[in-house]
């Protein structure tokens, strides 16, 4: 199955000159979703991992089926403010400015093996500082695992020490 076939490519959006690449064809059809879940399970397997962690909202959409099938939790990572109980948090830099996230102060146990799922993969920053919060509660992130790289981004030069899936080159 050439699961580029099931991701839209819409052209100027959200501003002129970007092409943004849409995960809701591939979520809507059953055999391309549980397709892409069956390659980062696969990958995951050979990790042993103890629980998935992924940022909003679409890192939710690609690891909560691999934590389910995995038979692990799932952590959110979430904006500030989003999460009901005590947090932890990383800023980062982005393009124009700074952003942070938050992920709950128990979600991650010390020497837990984590994978960290996400749709896309482009800048890297969102999921640099993903593994900076499983860090700081002394998680072991043994994998990345992405639908979508974006590889003019170069993101991956960000996690360059962390092993890394992605399923579809653009």
């Amino acid at each position: 199955m050439n699961l580029k076939d099931y991701v839209a490519s819409i052209h100027d959006y959200p501003k002129p000159g970007i092409i943004f690449r849409d995960i809701s064809p591939l979520m809507a059809d059953g055999a391309a979703y549980r397709e892409a879940t069956k390659q980062i399970v696969d990958y995951a397997k050979e990790k042993a991992i103890d629980m998935v962690v992924g940022p909003e909202a679409r890192g939710f959409i690609v690891g909560c089926p691999v934590a389910f099938e995995l038979g692990v939790g799932f952590a959110p990572v979430r904006k500030p403010g989003k999460l009901p109980r005590e947090t932890i948090s990383v800023s980062y830099e982005l393009e124009y400015g700074t952003d942070t996230l938050t992920l709950h102060a128990d979600a991650i146990k010390p020497g837990q093996r984590v994978l960290v799922c996400d749709d896309l993969l482009a800048t890297g920053g969102t999921v640099k500082a993903t593994i900076e919060l499983i860090e700081k509660l002394g998680g072991i992130v043994v994998g990345c695992a992405f639908l979508i790289e974006l590889e003019e981004l170069h993101g991956r030069e960000k996690i360059k020490d962390y092993d890394i899936l992605t399923l579809m080159d653009y």
